[in-house]
């Protein structure tokens, strides 16, 4: 299992990479091309791998002092978690006979007899008939109370020049048109009923199923999560039900699947030390996610940091930058008594967050001890620089949100892009990709076409750097959550990560994006304000 490297390699530390944060070294490099070859030799997995599969490895050294490495996927490849050379699953329940798949059947049962019940064509039949006479009763409903209408209108005109005898005349019209009201309602009901009667029945086991379902589902991921005992590097164990109960959540779906954990619980296991971490992408994105093929990414955070915080206790790891407090300027463009306007440098969170990192907000506090009101309008990813506004009191705050929230600002990105797109896009357009959180990887974003939040960004290509990296102007008419990050990264975008994203594209020195311009209607004088903040880092500037 553990794979020897052909030509030696130095490692300078022992101290383990940060798998959330890192920038792959020779080493690191020279072992995910080992496992490329490995991957090559399995004709078999070619389709499977070419629709997308994240892969890792793990370099380690033995009790000898002798270095190598590891090789890992996520989940399953054919079905199987033990192909030769690649470190075994954590917990092996896939056997046929085994107690998962065995009440795996019997949930896929269930399923099937809900597909079957809500495909029966009687119930079919019975939800059309039902949707038909729901629809002619309305319209005859609509049509009496239209009649009904129509004859007070014409009591109305009668009653003042009326007898006596004709004002009861109208009394009693308006009486039988109520009551034979009620008697329509009271006939479609009657009709109705049956119909809703065998509508119901169907929908009534349905519901039945599904609560079953959703029990078994339940008690086997426990059972699942209850087998998933995980190592660290004090040779201690833990459930993944543990693990994760101390912070309150259960596991999530694949927990414990993924390249990381099943790399270190095989080091573990085998007293093989830890050294250089890396997990890359194989294949074609998937729908909605960005990957790109041959990328090197971090682990994921909502399935692995709960459990790698665990595992790698014990071992020397390198410190996350995005989790170090830095000291960072935040430079005051302008202020007065109702609002401050700040350029916010790259590594600098907006609003404080899990970490002790300093904030926008935290500076702004200890600066205005006497502000009242949220203080933050608007927010700027840790990793982007530039203009922010800062409400300096309540009224402001609100005042500043309405135009916001009626995309009445006005704010200009500048981006680096990774590489020459200026023959592959026009020079100027439009993105349109509906945006959603990755529930299992967050902060991360997908494009979800049928539940995703619509964003919407405006581009222009700027020119192209000495060193081939596409500079473009980026104007979002939305503000949803790494918007411009993903409009630029996902094919259906710009198909070009930004320079520097860690989250979907490539680590670099920093993330090649700054909030340049800013455009704001003062919330109390109501002049328009113009704000404009130079792109000092960037090769191009516009």
């Amino acid at each position: 299992m553990l794979h020897r490297f052909a030509h030696p390699y130095t490692i300078s530390d022992d101290v383990l990479n940060c798998p959330f944060y890192y920038t792959p070294d020779a080493i690191s490099i020279a072992a995910a091309d080992g496992v490329r070859a490995m991957i090559a030799e399995h004709a078999e997995w070619q389709d499977e791998v070419s629709m997308g599969k994240m892969f890792g490895a793990l370099v380690v050294r033995d009790v000898h002092g002798e270095t190598g490495f590891l090789a890992a996927y996520s989940g399953q490849i054919a079905g199987r978690s033990d192909w030769d050379g690649f470190v075994p699953a954590v917990f092996h329940y896939l056997h046929p006979d085994g107690y998962f798949r065995l009440h795996e059947q019997q949930i896929s049962a269930i399923n099937h007899n809900i597909y079957q019940l809500l495909g029966d064509e009687c119930y079919l039949n019975a939800v059309q008939m039902l949707r038909q006479t729901d629809e002619q009763d309305a319209a005859e409903i609509a049509a009496f109370q239209q009649q009904m209408r129509l004859a007070k209108q014409r009591r109305d005109a009668r009653r003042p020049t009326a007898t006596p005898e004709e004002c009861e005349e109208m009394v009693r019209e308006s009486q039988w048109m109520k009551a034979q009201l009620k008697r329509i309602r009271r006939r479609q009901q009657t009709e109705r009923e049956p119909l809703a009667q065998r509508v119901a029945e169907t929908e009534d086991e349905v519901t039945r199923l599904k609560g079953e379902r959703q029990q078994q589902s339940d008690h086997l991921q426990r059972w699942l999560f209850s087998h998933f005992v995980m190592l660290n590097g004090k040779q201690e164990q833990r459930t993944l039900l543990d693990i994760f109960a101390d912070s309150g959540s259960i596991p999530p779906s694949g927990a414990g699947e993924c390249c990381a954990p099943k790399l270190l619980q095989y080091a573990f296991l085998h007293h093989l030390q830890p050294l250089r971490i890396v997990e890359f992408w194989q294949g074609a994105s998937p729908v909605g996610e960005i990957r790109h093929h041959d990328h090197y990414y971090p682990a994921c955070r909502s399935k692995c940091l709960p459990i790698l915080r665990y595992m790698l206790q014990g071992v020397r790891v390198q410190p996350n930058p995005l989790e170090q407090q830095a000291s960072m300027p935040l430079h005051i463009l302008y202020e007065d008594e109702s609002i401050v306007v700040v350029n916010k440098p790259s590594g600098m969170l907006s609003v404080p967050g899990k970490s002790s990192r300093e904030s926008v907000y935290s500076i702004m506090r200890r600066r205005y001890p006497t502000a009242d009101g949220p203080m933050i309008v608007h927010r700027l990813d840790m990793a982007t620089s530039g203009l922010m506004v800062v409400a300096l009191t309540e009224w402001a705050y609100h005042a500043l949100q309405r135009q916001f929230q009626q995309r009445e600002v006005h704010k200009r990105y500048i981006a680096v892009l990774e590489r020459d797109i200026s023959r592959e896009v026009p020079q100027r357009g439009t993105v349109h990709l509906p945006l959603r959180a990755d529930v299992a990887d967050r902060p991360r974003q997908v494009v979800d076409e049928l539940c995703g939040k619509e964003a919407v960004t405006d581009y222009e290509l700027m020119g192209v750097d000495e060193d081939g990296h596409t500079v473009v102007s980026l104007v979002p008419r939305t503000g949803r959550t790494h918007q411009l990050r993903v409009h630029c990264a996902h094919p259906k975008g710009l198909n070009c990560p930004i320079l520097g994203d860690a989250l979907y594209g490539k680590v670099s020195d920093y993330l090649h994006l700054h909030a340049q311009s800013l455009t704001i209607v003062h919330p109390k004088t109501g002049q328009t304000l113009h704000f404009r903040s130079p792109c000092t880092n960037f090769a191009m500037r516009s």
